[in-house]
């Protein structure tokens, strides 16, 4: 039976990182990822630009090289590819892990394809995958989607964007200047504070002007065939509407975390228990890598401030023996 040194779940920048440093260490390892390469970036957007600037987002040696400061998606996933390649990285693309156990210091994990057997875990799923729901009536519906890619199916449709932040505001702003008539639900006063600086004036000028029609301190009571059904300080309020896009934000893969038995903090955020020198968590040979190790407050970490995650995580592993 073949005992891994490094059991990767998570084929995104982080996981990417974690697996350079364990070609550096010359550790047997494997990454498995559920979905394409860099996943959770390949949901983006089609025509997201990154807040972080291209350097930052470079790791293994290897420059990033964008057109204009900031990267767009697509050259972020053409960057990823090549440093894949160019590190001839252990990757199992399409590949979910399904269970995980553990026996006498060893972990046992079942994907969708086989079973492994690994000394150490190293968990950077992110968290793309699973968004909020809210949690009302008629959320099930086709006409809502938590996810956006381009403007062109809501060309002459009435859509309400729930949410103000980045990815909210992206959408709203896209869809309206390709002729969709917009409605943004916000929970706050306004636009959240974090919304990147040069879209955050033109996302403020289109509601002041009316262009974009915004109720703030509201939140949605019902989605229906033909309208949503808002809460306004001003009492229930329905619009007219074809599509809902919820832009309510995402988090982790919880279950796997309480699959591995790792401790969640009992407030709101159900921060994961980790060291912050080494990566590891209370469950001994977990690291968390990455915005996972957040829970729910998936605004503190981000590609730039994490890849030194992997370095950590490998230098403890390496001196463990």
């Amino acid at each position: 039976m073949e005992i891994l040194d490094v059991f990767i779940v998570g084929g995104g920048p982080i996981g990417l990182a974690c697996g350079i440093e364990c070609e550096k260490a010359g550790l047997n390892y494997i990454i498995v990822e559920k979905g394409v390469l860099t996943n959770s970036l390949f949901n983006y957007p089609l025509n997201m630009t990154f807040f972080s600037t291209s350097e930052k987002l470079e790791m293994g040696g290897i420059p990033f090289m964008s057109i204009a400061h900031k990267p767009t998606r697509t050259e972020a996933l053409e960057y990823y590819r090549r440093v894949a390649k160019t590190w001839k990285l252990k990757i199992n693309l399409y590949e979910e892990v399904k269970t995980v156990s553990k026996t006498e210091g060893v972990f046992e994990i079942t994907t969708s394809k086989a079973i492994y057997h690994t000394k150490n875990i190293i968990l950077s799923t992110g968290f793309y995958d699973l968004p909020n729901l809210m949690n009302v009536p008629g959320e099930n519906l086709p006409k809502v989607t938590h996810y956006y890619k381009e403007p062109w199916p809501y060309i002459g449709q009435k859509i309400v964007v729930v949410g103000g932040a980045n990815s909210a505001v992206d959408v709203a702003l896209e869809t309206w200047r390709k002729g969709a008539e917009v409605t943004m639900v916000l929970k706050d006063e306004g636009i959240d504070s974090n919304v990147k600086y040069w879209v955050k004036p033109d996302i403020e000028n289109r509601i002041k002007e009316g262009s974009i029609k915004a109720f703030t301190h509201s939140t949605v009571k019902e989605i229906r065939e033909k309208e949503v059904v808002l809460n306004t300080p001003e009492g229930e309020v329905t619009v007219e509407n074809d599509f809902v896009l919820a832009m309510t934000g995402y988090r982790p893969n919880f279950a796997l975390l309480d699959q591995l038995g790792v401790e969640l903090s009992l407030d709101e955020k159900r921060q994961p228990c980790y060291d912050q020198t080494n990566q590891e968590s209370n469950v001994k040979g977990v690291y968390l890598a990455g915005v996972v190790c957040g829970g729910l407050n998936t605004r503190e970490f981000f590609i730039e401030n994490s890849i030194v995650h992997a370095e950590h995580i490998v230098k403890d592993i390496v001196g463990k023996g």
